[in-house]
């Protein structure tokens, strides 16, 4: 896995990454859990992520400014938000003022290096059409969870789990990624992949849920 990371946009007196450009690329490249939808359709790709910083050096208002409408999106800005308090900020700097930090995802060559732009486009298509599909899927759970789901629809959700390759080796895969996220002390994006794995009809995660994701 390759992530390139280019410079940020920037002016005199800016804020800069404790350590200078090469730190943050280093963090980054640490930081960066490649996604797992991406990853396995072999999709490269830059995301734009803009952002602020506060007098303390921590992030604001981070939002993906120019992305591919994928989990790429997701983990570009994540990453960004891991960030927060290791910028230096210079005096009278204005807090309002936005910063963007483009990144290159590049999947493993050895494996995707018979991937083409038609096949990359066509796993992005799909990607987009896929949503809805599992908003249903998610949806019914977090609604059954409720006891408010129509039960009748069970056997079209787990058909439609079926078509969407939601299956042990997913969840296995959505484990680990929580896990790799935990580790570095990314609670909120462990608990977004524990929480999906258990709206998908999966208690696998359960335990995690209630160790981490619970509010005291």
């Amino acid at each position: 896995m390759i992530i390139i990371v280019t410079a940020i946009t920037a002016f005199a007196q800016q804020p800069a990454f404790k350590g200078g450009q090469p730190a943050l690329t280093d963090f980054l490249k640490a930081k960066i859990v490649y996604p797992e939808y991406s990853r396995q359709n072999c999709i490269s790709g830059t995301i734009d992520v803009s952002f602020q910083l506060d007098n303390n050096g921590r992030v604001t208002s981070a939002k993906v400014q120019r992305g591919l409408g994928i989990d790429l999106d997701d983990e570009a800005l994540r990453v960004i938000k891991l960030t927060s308090g290791r910028w230096t900020v210079p005096a009278g700097y204005a807090p309002t003022t936005s910063l963007v930090q483009p990144i290159r995802f590049d999947p493993e060559a050895t494996r995707c290096g018979l991937t083409t732009p038609a096949n990359m486009q066509a796993a992005i298509d799909d990607y987009k059409k896929r949503q809805e599909l599992e908003n249903a899927v998610t949806n019914y759970y977090i609604n059954k969870y409720q006891g408010k789901a129509d039960l009748s629809k069970e056997s079209y959700i787990i058909a439609l789990k079926k078509q969407l390759g939601f299956d042990d080796d997913l969840i296995s895969d959505l484990l680990k990624q929580a896990s790799q996220k935990l580790k570095q002390g990314d609670k909120e994006g462990a608990c977004t992949d524990w929480n999906f794995i258990r709206n998908i009809g999966s208690n696998k995660a359960d335990g995690f849920i209630a160790k981490y994701c619970t509010a005291p």
